[in-house]
This record gives C-alpha cells, structure tokens and sequence, in this order.
C-alpha cells in the first residue's frame, strides 16, 4: 500500500456480474412460464454462467443468449378483432376496388368467428350414477355442451356418433377400463383430449396413462375448482390451436396496385401488429435462419428478431418482394422459407442461433411479388397466390379523386377547400402523363401539381378556390410525356403491334420482319429467349408448309435470307404469347401487304395454324388501352375468360377471337 495515495476504484466496466443479478437471471426463468425443455436448456445455460469467470467472451454469450430467450413472446397475443363490418369498413375506406382480396379476408375473419363461438362438447364416462350426475351437472352450468356414457363400450358408440372436444372418463370401469378408451379414441378421434378420473389414483397409473395420450390426471374425490381449471384450459387451448393456422397468401401483380398498403390494412382491421421484411436482394440464408452460436458475431435471424421487437406471436408479417430473393454460395434463403410458410413445419421453426423450436403458426405471413413465375415450385405450392391486376382508367380516376389528391394536398400544407380538381384535369394526367399499370406514378404527378400550388399560393393574395384543367395541368407540368401514337401510325409492311404481359402490367411490342438475299437464315434480334425464337422458327415452318394457301411463292425462302427484330434490344424478352404476332408480320412481308398497326394481337401457334390459349388477358386489354389501341386480338381457348372480365375492363375495345391464324389474315392485313 503507498502511502499519501488514495485507493482507486474499480472501473465500472471491470466490475463483474453479481450474484444478485444471476439470482435475478433465475427468477426471470422461473416466471417466463416457459415449457420445461426450454426451461432446462436455459437452467444449464445459468448453470455455466455461475461457474463462469464474469470477464470472459463465453459469460456475454451466455448471459446474452439467455436474456434474448426470455424476450421472446413465447405466450403472448394480441386479441383478434373479429367485428366483420368494421372490418369491411376499413378496407372500404382505405382501398378502392380489389373486390376479391377484400373478400378472401373477410372469408378469413369469417372462420376464425366461428371456431370462437363454437360451443365446446364434453362426453362424461362414469360407471357410478352419481359421479357422472355430478360432473354433467358442474359442467352444463358453466355452459358447456355435455353428454355421458355409463361405460366405455357406450361411449365409443356415442364418439361413433358425433364429435366431442374432451372425454372425462373413470378409470376403473367394466368390460373396458379407462386406458383401453383412451386408446381406442387415439385412433376413432385423435384430435379428442382425455382426462383420467380414478379414487384409485397411484403414481405408475397416472404416467401410463399421460404416455398414452392423457391430457391430465384427476382423483377422486373430485375438486370442483380443479375440475373447472382443467377444463378450461383444455379448451383455451384447443380454441388457439384451431385458430392459429393462418393462411399464407401472395399478392402478385404489377408495382403500385396496393399489395404492401393492403397488408397493413389487414392489420389494421385484425388489430395485430403489423411487420415488413423486404426480400429483394437477400443472399444469405443466416439472415432469416440466424448463426450457429459457435461463430463469432452470431445472431439470430431477422423473423425472430423481429418478433422480439413487437413482443407478440400472431403479427401480420409481410414478406415484400419474395419473387427478387438471390443465391449464391452462402445458401438459399427460398429453401429457408419452405420451412417458415409451411403450417405443417413452422410449428417447430429452428433458428440456428436460438438452437430452440419456435412457433410461428400464429403468424399471419403475406408475400408480395410482382412475377411468381420465378419462385420455386415447392415454395410456391406453399403460398394462396391471389392477383392484382393493372386498374382501369375508371379506377384510376375515382382513385385519384377520393384517395391520391386527398393525401397529396394535406401532405403539402393546401386545403382541399381552396384546390379543386375537375374529371378532365385527372384524366389528362392518366392519360398523357403516366402509362402504368399501378398508382406510383400518377401519385407523383399529383404530387407535382400540388407542390407547384403551394409555390404559386404563397405569391397570391387571393383566396378564391383555384379551378385545376387541363390547361393548367400543361402549364405546371409541362407537355405531356406520352402520346396515343400508335393509332396515327400509317400502316407498314412487315410490321406488327403484340401484346405482351410483363412484371409492370400488360404492355405492347412491335414485331418487324425483312427480307433480303442471302443462305435461307433466320435472324433474330431484340433479346429474344429461348421460347421466342421457337415461336419464331414455328411461325416460319407453319408458313413455308402453307404458302400456298396465303398466295406466297413456295420457294420464297430458297436464297434469301429473313431478319425478325423486336425494337428495345437491351430489354429481354421471352413468353408464349407472340406466335400469331410474328406469323402475321411474315406474312405481311411475304405478300406485301401492310399491317394494321391499331390491332393488338396475342397468342402462340403451332405448326398447324392452330392459336393456342394465353394468360394475363385482363392486364393486356388494360396495357392495349393504356397505348391507345381499339381492337385486340386473343385466341378464342380464352373466350369464357374474357366474358368473365368486367364490363368497364372491356368498354370502348374490339375484342376478336380466333382459333386459326388464317381467319386473322383478311382482318389484319390492308
């Protein structure tokens, strides 16, 4: 000891963990109400934790790895709101349109209704008369749906006859005792719990029968409180067990039609909590699995985690952009979802960090895509995959009037009072300034306007309601960046106008064929994939086997060669829809006539001249109507789904049908 010198306190950074804490450690594991597997894992891990030296790496990665289990909502849940109308109300109020997603979520409400008020069925065994009065008695007051059995040969019978949710059954009966019941109802009705009654309770009879399928044991003579509390506990339990299994849907459809804000919806309207985890660009599996807790840095993965932030068990989790999910050499994080969407393996999730089974089944999981194409076939057999086609001009327009320019003046300080939008202002928006399938960019374009208001109503002095036209949209946003272009095109030989649906909606091509001398080659060009040029070489052979029948030389081929191009050669394109489109413009090659560039053609030949059926026929039309065009072709296998489509999805165009592509010529060819 120097003297003259003050001793010096320990940092506080050097001071080791207290006994006081550990104890505090204990006593949290003790109350988390956990299940003893998970409880005794942690109890080792305290273990290692009293014998470990406070200040070394191997004490932080326990007392951490401890403390993230017990912030686990292991036990808890947020309460559904299973009120159908206010339910209806929000998604009314905050969505215009996609009826059938509305009411896939209301089917959904619908069913978790009925499991909570459906009534719980008991069936009391007894040989003893008095017993079983007894029980039925307590029972039915406490508004239970009872029924009894003098013995197990009538109950069986009776569990023949109709469905019960618990057997109360004595133990000791004649002809067939309690265990044998027990058994035979794990096979007749495996989804019936069972509890033992006997005054001849010992502890060898009640582990036999708890290994057989008991869901507990009670003696005689019975408490009646215990009775209840066994009883309803059963019951909270079954009533959770059939209303956690949530559905996983998958919203698929262009950018900008409302999948992510629907999600949010559904939260709301369920009153859960709400989680978005974006997927696009996600390489490496650990980040939804977590690490093994042997590396160095480990964590848990990003679904537990997250979890752990809300403090519940049932949120709304949105998997946002599942279709964009990469791989490389750190795994497949797809292969990881297999396991988290499926209901019959998310029950037992295992995080590689938590190293515990946890259970998501009460997590309502939404993915989001814009092609579901791409996904895996196993992962997407996993997923209720419901569409979100482009929105008509109609829906646009009621959108923007009751939703986008609402948000958009209070978002950027107006007054709905002082700014009024006429139906002609918001149609020229729809039509000359943006050209989408989605909302995204009519919402910006709103947005613009509104800002180059406030601009303006700073430099005013007058208060009266401005009036915004067409004329004033041009002057704020200038001239208009899209034009109906293809309806004033002159006609071309060769040329051809397609249609095509893509991950942003439907959309058209052009499809042009020459021909010059050469060695019998068929060029293509425009980044056709594989489908494509098989759609081109068939498209050729179907023509050269019938040239005859068009009026074209039988030996157009023979020294010549023929060049089909697609325009946006840094685009790839591929898909079985744009046969008939490229027949079509050999055929105007060959015969020198012009093609109708207002006509609109899908569909995939074959080498018979057959026209083969197409999808995304709504998200066509749509994209026809966005580039100007009246009439669209489609093959007549798709005329039941296009007599299903809405009238306002059909209003103002031609639709032709054909099975053959010679019924095509006469009507496109000028």
């Amino acid at each position: 000891m120097l003297f003259g010198r003050k001793a010096e306190k320990p940092k506080a950074a050097e001071v080791p963990q207290t006994d006081q804490e550990l104890e505090e450690l204990k006593t949290g594991i003790e109350k988390a109400k956990l299940s003893e597997s998970v409880s005794g894992l942690l109890m080792k891990e305290w273990d290692r934790l009293v014998k470990s030296d406070p200040l070394s790496p191997e004490y932080a990665i326990g007392l951490t790895y401890i403390e993230l289990v017990l912030s686990l909502p292991w036990n808890r849940f947020t309460d559904d709101n299973l009120d159908l109308k206010r339910a209806e109300k929000i998604l009314e109020s905050e969505h215009y349109g996609l009826k059938h997603i509305k009411e896939r979520i209301l089917e959904y409400l619908a069913v978790r209704t009925l499991f909570s008020l459906r009534a719980f069925h008991i069936l009391v065994v007894d040989d003893e008369d008095i017993a079983r009065t007894n029980m039925e008695y307590v029972l039915k007051k406490e508004g239970y749906q009872v029924r009894t059995a003098h013995n197990g040969i009538d109950a069986l019978e009776k569990l023949k006859a109709e469905e019960f949710d618990l057997i109360l059954t004595d133990l000791k009966m004649e002809k067939m005792d309690g265990l044998q019941l027990l058994e035979s109802v794990r096979k007749v009705a495996p989804h019936t719990e069972t509890v033992m009654v006997t005054g001849f309770a010992t502890v060898n009879s009640a582990v036999d029968a708890l290994k057989k399928g008991a869901a507990h044991y009670l003696s005689k003579p019975i408490q009646l409180d215990e009775l209840r509390a066994v009883v309803r506990q059963i019951q909270e339990k079954k009533k959770h067990l059939q209303m956690t299994k949530s559905p996983v849907l998958c919203f698929a459809g262009p950018p900008g039609t409302g999948k992510t804000s629907i999600g949010r919806a559904i939260a709301d309207a369920l009153e859960r909590k709400f989680v978005r985890l974006s997927m696009a660009g996600l390489r490496d599996e650990a980040e939804l699995r977590g690490h093994r807790r042997t590396y160095v840095g480990a964590m848990s993965g990003r679904i537990i985690n997250e979890l752990k932030r809300i403090g519940y068990r049932n949120p709304v989790f949105m998997l946002d952009e599942i279709d964009k999910i990469g791989q490389d050499f750190r795994g497949d994080p797809a292969s990881v979802l297999l396991e988290i969407l499926d209901p019959e393996q998310n029950t037992h999730f295992n995080d590689h960090y938590l190293d515990i089974p946890f259970d998501l089944s009460g997590v309502m999981f939404i993915a989001t895509a814009n092609a579901v194409e791409r996904l895996p076939g196993p992962l997407l057999d996993r997923l209720e995959v419901i569409n979100f086609a482009g929105y008509t001009e109609r829906e646009k327009k009621e959108i923007a009037r009751n939703y986008l320019i609402p948000r958009q003046i209070r978002a950027n300080g107006l007054s709905s009072a002082q700014q009024e939008f006429g139906d002609d202002a918001i149609l020229h928006v729809i039509r000359n300034y943006t050209r989408e399938a989605g909302l995204r960019n009519l919402e910006r374009e709103i947005a613009n306007v509104c800002r180059k208001l406030a601009r303006l109503s700073l430099g005013s002095q007058n208060s009266a309601t401005v009036q915004i036209d067409t004329s004033m949209v041009e002057t704020l946003l200038g001239p208009g960046k899209f034009a109906h272009e293809i309806a004033n095109r002159d006609h071309q030989i060769g040329v051809t106008t397609g249609l095509v649906w893509t991950d942003v909606g439907g959309e058209i091509i052009f499809i042009e064929s020459t021909m010059m001398n050469g060695s019998q080659q068929l060029i293509l060009t425009g980044s056709m994939g594989d489908v494509l040029r098989e759609s081109a070489q068939t498209a050729l052979s179907y023509i050269r086997s019938h040239a005859e029948k068009f009026e074209i030389d039988p030996d157009f081929f023979k020294g010549r060669d023929i060049h089909i191009h697609i325009p946006s050669g840094a685009i790839p394109k591929d898909g079985p829809s744009a046969g008939v489109t490229i027949a079509l413009s050999l055929i105007s090659l060959l015969t020198r006539k012009s093609a109708r560039r207002d006509i609109a053609i899908t569909g995939e030949i074959t080498l018979s001249g057959r026209i083969l059926a197409v999808s995304g026929i709504r998200e066509k039309i749509l994209g026809a109507q966005r580039a100007g065009i009246t009439t669209v072709v489609f093959p007549k296998r798709n005329e039941s789904e296009i007599s299903a489509l809405e009238p306002e999805v059909k209003e103002g165009m031609e639709i032709v049908l054909a099975d053959e592509i010679s019924a095509l010529v006469g009507r496109v060819m000028v």
